[in-house]
């Protein structure tokens, strides 16, 4: 038994909340246990193998979730619609979290579509975490 649990049985009712309080501190994770994901408001992506699209060899992408604006979540919902396109969960989406990964990343929607699978997954899954982590 912990010495703040010992406590909480010999004091008074006043000083177990405290020991209480105290001991509710130390169950919760350390800051350097976070998920294996780390910081999920940027992610970088190196391609397994170089993918060129339109003339353009990509060998390693970053997608900087965290500079996205209210109007670019608003833009993609835009660009959807006119392509007769709806997502009503964004954070199951593929769609919606493959043009989101592009604003992030600063490229076109269709590099995105054109990406081999694993890496397309790869990346369209750090784009849901994100949207989870926002409370989405």
């Amino acid at each position: 038994m912990s010495d703040s649990t010992k406590n909480i049985a010999g004091n008074g009712a006043e000083q177990a909340t405290d020991a209480a309080e105290a001991v509710t501190r130390e169950i919760t994770p350390p800051a350097e246990e976070k998920p294996a994901g780390g910081d999920v408001g940027v992610y970088t992506h190196t391609f397994k193998r170089p993918f060129e699209y339109s003339g353009v060899t990509y060998t390693e992408l970053t997608f900087n979730f965290e500079r996205l604006t209210g109007r670019d979540m608003v833009s993609i919902e835009t660009e959807m619609q006119m392509n007769n396109e709806y997502a009503l969960a964004p954070e199951i989406s593929r769609n919606f979290q493959s043009k989101m990964a592009a604003k992030a990343a600063g490229i076109g929607s269709d590099v995105m579509d054109a990406m081999p699978l694993p890496e397309f997954n790869r990346i369209t899954n750090a784009a849901r975490d994100f949207l989870l982590s926002t409370g989405y």
